[in-house]
């Protein structure tokens, strides 16, 4: 589909979290909160949502739960054009056949709601470290074995062939220490996938925020483009210093980072990417920032797409 930068679907992460406010599970709460949830995003003027799976985990939902869901979102003008699971991962020793059973049964479900992509990746569950930070990243987490890398690619074309057979793509988001970990690692791991339903998802901002050395974020985006049908985008301040080997990082909107998102949309729309976007950011108000970074993203579209596409 060709799209304009007023219709590119850039949907929403609901960063609203497992629990509700009066702490129950917000995939039982039911019509009043997924409303009210709902409503609070069309508010800040989004047309479309990522239902990822720490918020109400599709695959969960009952015929009844889910064809409420469908209304609720179809109520609140809220379209979703992907679907993103997180820490549910193929090859995960305990897990791993069980989440290749649920990512089978969001693809289904999300193939329903008229989704195109299904986001998935290989990082685990935040370790106890992790959880205790104030900003998860700063803490080791897991580590892919790379025994298992060809079980992973094995799982990943078997989502992938069912993608395929629903009209939709799988993106691989690309996180530290994981198959798709830094740049060379994702491209090597698409290309050995080898699966015409199988794209990356170039979200350097997992990787820009570590406290470690990293490639210039240009250079890592200018390798993991040509490959992109899917992209989280979020930015960050990072700095470091070599003279003391200290790094600081924190969230900030698109905008304002260290990442030039206007250098890399153009670039992106130049090497002809034509994905749906999700604006996800941790911190203060992640909705309010959400929203200025959608209209971000169109401003910038609209320049990229005149130059790139419309004047061919």
């Amino acid at each position: 589909m060709t799209y304009t930068a007023d219709t590119w679907p850039i949907a929403a992460k609901m960063n609203f979290g497992p629990l509700t406010e009066e702490g129950t599970l917000t995939v039982d709460a039911g019509e009043r909160v997924w409303q009210d949830q709902m409503l609070q995003v069309a508010e800040f003027g989004f047309d479309a949502m990522d239902p990822m799976d720490d918020w109400i985990p599709l695959a969960d939902l009952d015929d009844q739960q889910f064809a409420l869901f469908q209304k609720v979102a179809k109520d609140n003008g809220l379209s979703v054009p992907a679907v993103s699971i997180g820490r549910q991962s193929v090859v995960d020793v305990d897990r791993g056949a069980k989440n290749v059973q649920m990512i089978h049964r969001t693809i289904e479900r999300a193939a329903e709601l008229g989704a195109t992509i299904i986001n998935i990746g290989f990082q685990q569950a935040l370790t106890q470290a992790q959880k205790d930070a104030l900003w998860f990243w700063l803490a080791d987490g897991h580590k892919d074995d790379p025994k298992l890398r060809d079980l992973a690619i094995e799982r990943v074309r078997e989502v992938a062939d069912h993608a395929q057979k629903v009209g939709m793509q799988v993106s691989l988001e690309m996180y530290e220490d994981t198959y798709v970990g830094t740049p060379d690692d994702a491209v090597s791991f698409y290309k050995d996938v080898d699966h015409p339903a199988v794209g990356l998802n170039p979200d350097i901002g997992n990787l820009i925020r570590l406290h470690r050395p990293m490639e210039k974020y240009d250079v890592m985006h200018e390798k993991v483009f040509p490959y992109a049908n899917y992209w989280h985008a979020k930015n960050y301040i990072r700095d470091e210093d070599p003279a003391t080997g200290s790094y600081m990082s924190a969230p900030v909107p698109l905008e304002i980072g260290t990442m030039n998102y206007r250098q890399l949309i153009r670039r992106a729309i130049q090497l002809g990417f034509n994905g749906p976007f999700m604006v996800e950011h941790y911190g203060s108000d992640w909705l309010a920032v959400g929203a200025a970074n959608r209209d971000y993203i169109r401003q910038v579209l609209r320049g990229a797409l005149r130059t790139f596409r419309d004047q061919k």
